[in-house]
């Protein structure tokens, strides 16, 4: 696509944030399931549903605009959800670990949206179209509080489970070292 105008630009970011929320759909699913607090995976499933309102929007804004939601790849996307299936292919993986690395990988994406977000809402206030800019503001907002909820989630409960779950294995091996120096002595 040749970028002749903020248009130009505006359209191709709408296409780029219209491929990462339907990749989006597909992520969301696996990391509900692989998910080990229900607090994280009730998280995941319900901005999966907010997603689906998202790509909704997208939809109306590309109709309205006349133009195709089409023909774009989110190569952003399509990587930090790449990332993220690494993390679902760990064997063995701690739980609370698990959970962990699941939420820093959800944030990655979530910033990533609100900036993408951010970009398009202030491109269709610039170009006269503050009805588009409304309902992508709504979408932003959306995005901000799914993040800070991940924040909350990780801060509550996650991550000091995740921390307990290393001081529980330092303290064993600090006991089998007095163990094994108590039986040499």
């Amino acid at each position: 696509m040749k970028l002749d105008s903020l248009q130009d630009v505006y359209v191709a970011e709408l296409k780029d944030l219209y491929s990462a929320e339907n990749q989006l759909l597909k992520a969301l699913p696996q990391m509900a399931k692989a998910a080990s607090t229900d607090e994280l995976r009730e998280a995941f499933e319900e901005h999966l549903e907010e997603t689906k309102v998202h790509v909704q929007r997208l939809e109306d804004l590309f109709e309205k605009l006349g133009a195709s939601p089409k023909g774009k790849k989110c190569k952003a996307m399509e990587g930090l959800i790449a990332e993220g299936k690494e993390l679902l292919e760990e064997e063995d993986a701690d739980p609370a670990a698990l959970d962990a690395a699941l939420i820093c990988a959800a944030q990655k994406v979530e910033h990533y949206e609100m900036a993408s977000y951010g970009c398009v809402r202030t491109f269709a206030r610039l170009l006269g179209d503050e009805d588009a800019a409304n309902l992508l503001q709504e979408t932003l907002d959306e995005e901000g509080a799914a993040d800070k909820r991940l924040t909350e989630i990780a801060e509550g409960l996650v991550n000091e489970d995740a921390a307990d779950g290393e001081n529980e294995e330092s303290e064993e091996g600090d006991e089998a070292e007095m163990s094994d120096t108590e039986e040499k002595a």
